[in-house]
């Protein structure tokens, strides 16, 4: 556990106030609580749980984490504006609704730029003054720890550097632990942080902090810019979320500054849950997670060509720049038309099969990953279909647990149009010396023949009973020939403990889906140890 009285270096999530904006993102009173535990997991030094006062849902979240947050690491932060022009700290609902938020953080937002003080404020440079002053000086007066974001500091300070400068001052010296340069339009470049980061710690003395959006793709270089000229906290969000197009991925920024610059920023073995976590947070989020998110996403160590997996065999190191493991990762070898001999053996030995002494083998599977990736399918996306393809050609035949007689769907239309209609599907196949005969119905073809087939599976094998399909993805291959193009489908499952992905391929896409099933059923049930 870090020691809370530790303050050489900040880690300050903002996940649930400035990620919460980011379009299509909706978060629960109940959202945010497990999302703040998830946060804590990972050893953040601060949450921001919201702006109290001015949103009754984050009103709510911080009266329900005075009970249902024991939090280990972290310390809440409540989020608010400077009191209003012409006003009192003291007499401000706004500045009243931190001060009883019960956070023993508050973090402002003020303005530093010129152009927004006069346009936005609609007050004086000199009352904008006052109001940080005055603000700041009540909340440390309250025993409050506060921090200062300067919002479109970056714009203010290139506009009207010694303005920008005066903020910073002002800010630092009413009792602001931390002022926050935040470049709120996300159009800075790390040059450019790192120019005017470096001038003002040398101009004012404060400690700064920085907060930067990722409008240029510059998020996190900006940030760690801003870290080498002198800043000492940092802000972002988990799997940079936030609006637009979202604020500093966090996770990138502490895996970058733990594992590249040997800072130490968050709790000893914390980073390694950071994949872990990232995803558990995209669940709470219901946003799926960026396959190729930096360190954590699924693609971050996947291998796909053959010269890669040549020398990965040799030492993974030599196309890998950390260890996967470091942040709860791991190394993945992609099957595809790419792949070569050394792709194929080390594939198989991931999945449990040695093909170092069986080059008869490997040339087989190649040939025939390319003729069906020509076709359409793809393996580097269904190891659960490429694993029943390398037992076939192993074993001398393809698993089963059924042979299928036929099958048959039927969708009807609804007597209104505001009515559903309904799929049934029937199933006739034999399974453990017994012929079965079933009927499923579902809201569509595909869902009324996942219920058909695992109903007539589940009777002689009911392990079956734990699948679920949780994914269910189609493309278009040759999409030139409208509606009788070459379909795939990509089937997801899980058993409540992990998860498979299996492919089918056709131009009747009901066809397509019956075969990514099919494989599904037969690779969880291989999986679980049916004989």
């Amino acid at each position: 556990m870090l020691d809370r009285t530790d303050d050489t270096f900040h880690v300050y999530d903002t996940t649930l106030r400035d990620g919460a904006q980011q379009e299509g993102l909706n978060l629960s009173v109940a959202d945010k609580l497990a999302i703040a535990g998830h946060l804590d997991e990972l050893g953040v030094g601060f949450i921001e749980g919201g702006w109290p006062g001015a949103v009754p849902k984050d009103t709510e979240f911080f009266a329900r984490a005075r009970s249902e947050l024991l939090l280990k690491h972290a310390l809440l932060a409540a989020f608010g504006a400077t009191r209003r022009p012409g006003a009192w700290a003291s007499d401000d609902p706004q500045v009243a609704a931190l001060r009883d938020s019960g956070a023993s953080v508050v973090c402002l937002v003020a303005k530093s730029h010129v152009g927004h003080v006069d346009r936005a404020l609609r007050t004086s440079v000199a009352e904008n003054l006052a109001m940080v002053r005055d603000t700041v000086e009540h909340l440390c007066a309250e025993g409050q720890r506060v921090f200062v974001d300067l919002e479109h500091f970056f714009d203010g300070w290139a506009d009207d550097r010694t303005y920008a400068l005066e903020v910073v001052r002002t800010a630092a010296g009413a009792g602001a632990e931390v002022v926050v340069l935040c470049d709120t339009n996300g159009g800075m470049l790390p040059t450019s942080i790192t120019e005017a980061v470096a001038d003002v710690g040398a101009a004012t003395g404060a400690r700064l902090g920085i907060h930067c959006h990722n409008d240029t793709g510059c998020a996190v270089a900006n940030t760690l810019a801003a870290v080498d000229a002198g800043a000492s906290h940092v802000q972002g969000t988990v799997n940079g979320y936030g609006e637009r197009t979202g604020n500093a991925d966090l996770l990138t920024v502490v895996a970058n500054l733990e594992l590249k610059q040997q800072r130490r920023v968050l709790p000893p073995a914390a980073l390694a849950d950071a994949t872990r976590l990232a995803h558990a947070i995209a669940e709470v989020t219901n946003v799926p997670p960026a396959s190729r998110q930096p360190y954590v996403g699924v693609s971050a160590f996947a291998h796909k060509a053959g010269l890669h997996a040549s020398a990965i065999r040799v030492d993974p190191d030599l196309y890998q720049h950390v260890e996967p493991a470091l942040v709860g990762n791991d190394m993945r070898l992609l099957v595809s038309e790419m792949a070569g001999r050394a792709s194929i053996e080390l594939k198989g030995k991931e999945l449990g099969f040695d093909l170092s002494g069986d080059p008869a083998v490997v040339s087989r599977v190649i040939d025939r990953v390319k003729r069906m990736e020509q076709a359409g399918y793809t393996f580097e996306a269904a190891d659960a279909s490429f694993e029943l393809l390398l037992a076939e050609e192993v074993e001398g035949t393809r698993p089963t647990y059924f042979d299928v007689e036929s099958w048959r769907v039927i969708t009807d239309s609804a007597a209104a149009p505001e009515e559903e209609a309904l799929s049934e599907a029937t199933v006739k196949l034999r399974a453990a010396g017994e012929r079965l005969v079933t009927t499923g119905e579902g809201n569509g073809p595909v869902n009324a023949l996942d219920q058909a087939l695992r109903q007539a599976i589940g009777r002689a094998y009911p392990q079956v009973s734990a699948f679920e399909l949780i994914d269910y993805r189609v493309r278009i291959l040759d999409q030139g020939h409208g509606t009788d193009a070459v379909i795939r489908v990509l089937i997801q499952t899980t058993d409540g403990s992990d998860t498979w992905t299996t492919v089918g391929v056709g131009h009747n896409i009901i066809e397509a889906s019956w075969q990514a099933l099919r494989d599904a059923v037969t690779y969880g049930l291989r999986r679980a140890g049916v004989g």
